[in-house]
């Protein structure tokens, strides 16, 4: 493997930047969930799309994934991305067929999916040991620590990606590395060692793998502990789905968090950084645009809600959301997901103003619908980015993961949105009086409700301007894509000026 590497990295060129020979492949690997899969997919038409005759862009995934990937792949990039698919292990936990998250029967059975995809490791590597050169750099998902041995074994660099902004990354590695005391019973806010001193949070807001990471007897924990968290700070870079009007306060913050040299990428969003428009997806089987189309002549009048594909609210909450919904006087279109299947409404939706729909939703273009005038969101950061990029107001109603950060980030940083109070122990929840009080909050065009559209109007703006030519997230893409061309050139002339061949861990002097 050494022998190929070295004879790969033959130097084309001169100077920063210079082209190795074999070094113009990026391997894309995404986690199998759907919040994780889309943005690498964006990725990785986004490389295609800024970088073409100069990468080949290869994305890895397993067969039962494969139809998703190649329906959700943009289409301008369908012919210039090779997808390849390696076999999923099976484990005897899990159902035969089942390769992604949305296909558990039961959340329960997370840990042990976690635990299969980590026996990816060898089918991964014999894919890699099957290319004819060593790629420039793998990009993979956090979840899948194993890629970072396999790419040090190969002499690749590897670019980890988290799906989460740099706010709510720094803060989750701030937070399990020091755990400053928060007041679980009065909710005092503290502030977070090394953030701007007007960030201050509250247990509410502390991401669950942060007060997971205190029980060893987590299994989700274990996992994180004996297969991700050492390879994540081995990782050369750090891929972020975001860009610099947003987050670029936190990026720094971010690195610091990882050994020296190591790079926050803000590159996003994602999926504007393709180039396609909402309008390229044309898949609406459940006919919400045409419904939508009847509401144009009030723009601004619906209320969008959805909580993604993995979120579960039992269904005592989902009745209340119901009541709280027709008790607000607007007209709302509810993407149901992956919420008790067997759940009914406790209204007719249709009577009361509203679609409840449970099949695909084309979410961003349902949010940049002129009919639509906010978003009741669990603030999942695809989400959150879909919103800004529409410019729409957020309802933010974090059930799990980071989506506390996230919401305070949108509400309290960012000023686009207004969070629910989920109240505290047995029982808690949203009731309907505050779920009409707080959709009422952004729909009905008070001087609150102004300020809110226009920040999330300007951050949207923002979006836009970052993944145009010459905007930051564009400028960072051809950055990173450079600097790492650059640092195997470096590399090999240290190697050649010691007449030694590094370690495989080593390329680069990190």
């Amino acid at each position: 493997m050494a022998a190929a590497a070295n004879a790969a990295a033959e130097v084309v060129g001169s100077g920063d930047g210079a082209l190795l020979a074999g070094r113009d492949h990026v391997v894309v690997f995404p986690f199998m969930a759907k919040g994780h899969t889309i943005p690498l997919l964006h990725f990785a038409a986004a490389l295609a799309a800024h970088h073409g005759g100069q990468l080949r862009v290869t994305l890895v995934t397993t067969p039962a994934n494969l139809p998703f990937v190649r329906r959700r792949l943009p289409e301008s990039s369908s012919s210039s991305v090779r997808v390849v698919s390696i076999p999923f292990p099976a484990h005897p936990e899990l159902p035969a067929g089942v390769e992604s998250t949305d296909a558990l029967p039961s959340h329960s059975l997370f840990p042990a999916f976690l635990r299969a995809t980590a026996l990816l490791r060898e089918p991964f590597a014999a894919f890699l040991a099957s290319l004819p050169s060593p790629p420039l750099v793998l990009v993979s998902d956090f979840f899948l620590g194993f890629t970072q041995r396999v790419a040090e074994d190969a002499g690749v660099r590897r670019l980890t990606f988290n799906g989460m902004s740099a706010f709510s990354l720094a803060l989750c590695f701030t937070l399990a590395s020091r755990r400053p005391h928060v007041d679980v019973e009065d909710g005092a806010a503290v502030h977070v060692p090394g953030f701007p001193e007007n960030v201050r949070i509250t247990v509410d807001e502390v991401p669950d793998a942060v007060i997971q990471g205190g029980n060893p007897d987590d299994p989700v924990t274990q996992f994180l502990d004996d297969e991700v968290r050492i390879w994540e700070h081995r990782s050369a870079g750090v891929l972020v789905n975001s860009f610099a009007a947003l987050d670029g306060d936190y990026a720094a913050i971010l690195e610091a968090l990882y050994p020296p040299g190591v790079r926050a990428w803000l590159v996003g969003p994602l999926f504007l950084a393709t180039g396609e428009s909402p309008e390229d997806d044309d898949d609406d089987p459940e006919g919400c645009l045409p419904w939508l189309d009847e509401r144009a002549g009030r723009p601004g009048s619906v209320v969008y809600v959805s909580f993604g594909t993995q979120v579960h609210l039992p269904a005592a909450q989902l009745d209340e959301l119901t009541h709280g919904l027709v008790e607000s006087g607007h007209s709302f279109l509810w993407a149901f997901g992956r919420s008790d299947a067997t759940w009914s409404p406790p209204v007719d939706a249709g009577t009361a103003g509203g679609k409840i729909v449970r099949g695909w939703v084309p979410q961003r273009r349902v949010l940049s619908h002129p009919a639509v005038g906010a978003f009741v969101t669990h603030a999942g950061w695809n989400s959150v980015l879909e919103s800004l990029a529409a410019g729409q107001p957020m309802l933010a109603w974090p059930v799990m993961a980071e989506q506390g950060a996230n919401a305070k980030h949108v509400a309290d940083i960012i000023g686009a949105g207004v969070r629910v109070d989920r109240g505290r122990g047995p029982g808690a929840g949203v009731g309907r009086a505050q779920v009409a009080k707080k959709v009422r909050q952004l729909m009905d065009g008070g001087e609150e409700s102004r300020a809110i559209r226009a920040s999330a109007e300007e951050a949207g703006r923002a979006a836009r301007s970052a993944v145009a030519e010459n905007g930051t997230s564009r400028v960072a893409l051809r950055r990173m894509i450079d600097e790492l061309r650059s640092s195997y050139v470096d590399g090999e002339r240290r190697a050649s000026s010691k007449t030694a061949t590094p370690k495989n861990g080593d390329r680069g002097g990190r």
